[in-house]
């Protein structure tokens, strides 16, 4: 394998990434560009293999080392493509961790794809084909939101519709500063900040308890 991805795979927190582990991201690449071409998975402005690698894979993969790993189960709510469930089931492949992922899509274009990038790589993925928003007491451990709603929707979803969970992980953008800060006006959170891998303006949120402020 190319020296230079293995070089980007190293950047990974905590993670001594094998060959093996690398062969599977590069497979989950090679599967996303193809898919991509009949539905819309990710924007064909990073499509390209080594921008999705940059924008998508490691992206995902950064949040490693904050994924609660001692729970039965971790929830992508809204996965799309997979990002970042299909990736963090793969990083659980390479730790021997039997925790299940949830992969949460409405769309079954959608999940038909995640089952199909399941079985080939042999993840331990449950694909639920379902609008979140309708599921109710839901128990999981760390729950994941990758551009999919709104930092305030999801807070509410979270709040109405989990009956337990460890934390919530959100990837904040170029505008997550102001969105948290928003968002901080209607809810009390406990949280940390993580500086991003894959943009200098982007940073990510771990939080561990959410409160919503009397108005």
């Amino acid at each position: 394998m190319d020296n230079v991805i293995l070089n980007s795979y190293s950047k990974i927190p905590n993670m001594d990434v094998s060959r093996e582990t690398c062969n599977d991201l590069e497979i989950l690449i090679s599967m996303i560009s193809e898919k991509n071409r009949e539905i819309n998975l990710i924007s064909k402005k990073t499509s390209e293999k080594t921008i999705i690698r940059d924008r998508h894979i490691l992206d995902s993969a950064q949040i490693i080392d904050i994924i609660d790993l001692n729970s039965n189960t971790t929830s992508d709510l809204g996965t799309g493509g997979g990002m970042p469930g299909l990736v963090i089931a793969i990083m659980m492949k390479k730790l021997k961790n039997k925790m299940k992922l949830n992969l949460y899509e409405k769309s079954h274009h959608k999940c038909i794809f995640l089952k199909e990038v399941s079985k080939k790589l042999k993840l331990n993925t449950e694909i639920i084909q379902k609008d979140i928003f309708t599921v109710k007491n839901i128990e999981t451990g760390t729950i994941m939101s990758r551009a999919f709603k709104p930092m305030p929707v999801i807070l509410d979803l979270v709040n109405q519709n989990f009956k337990k969970y460890k934390n919530i992980i959100f990837f904040m953008g170029n505008s997550g500063r102001k969105i948290l800060n928003d968002t901080l006006k209607e809810w009390d959170l406990n949280y940390e900040e993580k500086k991003s891998l894959t943009s200098e303006n982007s940073f990510i949120l771990n939080i561990t308890k959410i409160k919503k402020k009397i108005s």
